[in-house]
């Protein structure tokens, strides 16, 4: 059996869990989540002090009965049909919530692209590649991670394609 890493006695969600089972290098961003704040995105920069550009949501998308995963800034918008494109598909729409939840593991608000229940088809926004480091989700509301994009492409396997608008 495994040793766990201080992280994982600690308590680590799946995502914190994956980055330090993989190596990868990561900073954790705790803030206090205000459940009234009308965007969980914005309310991750303006906690942590992070212009929004660099601060990317996950979100969960229905690719041709495929569920799919965009990671696109939170000053920005998915746009759907870039999504379909960059992974061959013809049409895509927003998943339904308690679907994307159940399927990945996480609350609405808090779903990483890391370290989820099933892996899914990834696309991470190409605006990542003019960060060093971005921040996504680590897996609830008011814990982010911050690492290089090119490490949550590689464990992600995702795609980079222009799907943020």
């Amino acid at each position: 059996m495994a040793k766990k890493s201080k992280k994982q006695q600690s308590g680590g969600t799946p995502a914190t869990v994956a980055l330090t089972a993989a190596g990868i290098s990561y900073t954790v961003h705790a803030y206090d989540h205000d459940p009234a704040h009308p965007s969980y995105g914005e309310e991750a920069a303006e906690a942590m002090g992070v212009s929004p550009d660099r601060v990317f949501k996950t979100l969960v998308a229905d690719v041709d009965g495929t569920l799919t995963i965009a990671v696109v800034p939170v000053a920005g918008q998915l746009d759907l049909k870039a999504l379909a494109a960059a992974v061959g598909g013809k049409r895509a729409a927003m998943a339904d919530p308690a679907l994307a939840e159940r399927t990945t593991g996480y609350v609405r608000g808090g779903i990483s692209p890391l370290g989820q229940r099933k892996t899914l088809p990834t696309v991470l926004d190409a605006s990542a590649a003019a960060h060093a480091t971005i921040c996504v989700s680590a897996g609830r509301r008011g814990l982010e991670v911050e690492l290089a994009p090119e490490d949550l492409q590689k464990l992600t396997e995702a795609v980079l394609a222009p799907v943020g608008r």
